[in-house]
């Protein structure tokens, strides 16, 4: 068992996948916190933790304490806790670290890139995790401790770190989006998303190996109007995917045009 004890803050998807982990990688889980006992429970179970739902329960003897949290949360819960000169962190891409300087002297971030779901096991040894610091003993520390779990480690700042979560959500939230765009459309027509899964596969497989831009495909990096028009024609019931098929094909010639 690791020395380290670690306090986990929250329940949700990213708490659940980093809290198995964590456990499963040796390190002592010393509480779970949620304001539902249920949910703070479920997650205790499955890393031999204590559940808690009143942060004033907390144990101020751990290691690092790990919040977890929904963006708009962090600041209520930094509000209810003084923890001295404990490892503080969290674990969100848009915050910044200075919602925690009230909390403790050592704080920092903590932020997985990855999209979390509490059912899909994360292999966090291939997930890039963006660290900072307010001191540069809280820095050593909490990169020795990030390099435990992940191969893929990066000092970068707040603003860094915010102008990444920006970029996160356009390759991640945005596309999977689409995806479910497409997969309305396909259903109101009788046809099944499982057709699109290896074009949707490959799309992403591509950029392994080269820049998106060169691997843009379609009518519109084409100037295919008559294919736009045409597809346009058929949206024509649904306003919103309309708007937003002339707004990316829009977006698609004009970058176009820029990287030639």
């Amino acid at each position: 068992m690791n020395p380290i004890k670690i306090i986990l803050i929250g329940s949700g998807n990213l708490a659940t996948q980093l809290g198995t982990s964590l456990h499963s990688s040796g390190y002592f889980i010393s509480q779970v916190y949620s304001p539902q006992l249920k949910n703070a429970t479920l997650l205790a179970k499955k890393v031999k933790a204590e559940a808690i739902n009143n942060l004033k329960d907390i144990d101020t003897t751990a290691t690092i304490y790990i919040i977890a949290v929904k963006d708009d949360a962090i600041a209520t819960v930094a509000k209810q806790l003084k923890l001295n000169d404990k490892m503080v962190v969290h674990t969100s891409g848009s915050v910044s670290m200075d919602v925690l300087k009230n909390i403790s002297k050592n704080i920092g971030v903590f932020y997985p890139l990855q999209t979390f779901s509490k059912t899909k096991k994360a292999n966090f040894k291939t997930i890039p995790i963006c660290i900072e610091a307010n001191n540069k003993s809280t820095l050593e520390n909490l990169t020795f401790f990030a390099k435990s779990i992940s191969t893929k480690v990066e000092n970068i700042n707040s603003a860094q770190r915010q102008q990444l979560h920006v970029a996160a959500v356009f390759a991640c939230n945005f596309s999977n989006h689409m995806y479910t765009l497409a997969d309305n459309y396909l259903k109101a027509n009788k046809l099944s998303l499982d057709l699109l899964k290896p074009l949707i596969a490959e799309t992403a497989d591509k950029i392994k190996t080269g820049k998106p831009a060169d691997m843009q495909t379609g009518p519109a990096v084409r100037g295919d109007k008559k294919t736009m028009d045409a597809h346009l024609k058929l949206l024509s019931g649904n306003k919103n995917a309309k708007t937003i098929y002339s707004l990316l094909s829009n977006s698609i010639i004009e970058t176009s045009k820029k990287n030639k």
